[in-house]
């Protein structure tokens, strides 16, 4: 089965936005990580302004809706753009579905992370697409 979801990203108010959404829809996180915890990428360390920034959080609103966000790092702060900060995450059960969608969305746009296998054991890649939507394309 494949789902929708928005995915929202902040310039460093993250939590405090999800604490306010967890208090309207109620529920409980399903996961909440910040950058600290994801291990270093390329040999580059951490912007210690970056550590206590929340890198993924999730807040189910019903079986079938996730609302998921993450701040922008100190490197990707510069592209953020308030009102135009959200994802259209995909998921799939199958890496070939994924390729198919992410193929399709990909077409006249601009990948901006191919799909790969991640740190988080997820086969994982972004894109905009070329009315400049961006996605999220993600098997677990």
């Amino acid at each position: 089965m494949t789902t929708v979801n928005i995915y929202l990203t902040f310039n460093g108010n993250c939590e405090e936005a999800f604490n306010f959404y967890q208090s309207v829809f109620g529920g409980s996180f399903g996961y909440i990580g910040r950058f600290k915890d994801m291990p270093a990428e390329g040999g580059k360390p951490l912007p210690l302004e970056d550590a206590e920034k929340i890198m993924h959080v999730s807040l189910p609103i019903s079986t079938e809706t996730i609302l998921m966000g993450s701040d922008t790092g100190s490197e990707w702060a510069a592209n953020f753009v308030q009102g135009n900060n959200f994802s259209i995450s995909v998921n799939t059960n199958s890496t070939q579905e994924a390729d198919r969608i992410f193929s399709g969305l990909s077409a006249g746009g601009q990948i901006t992370m191919p799909l790969s296998k991640t740190f988080w054991s997820a086969y994982f890649g972004m894109l905009t697409d070329k009315f400049g939507i961006n996605w999220m394309v993600n098997v677990d």
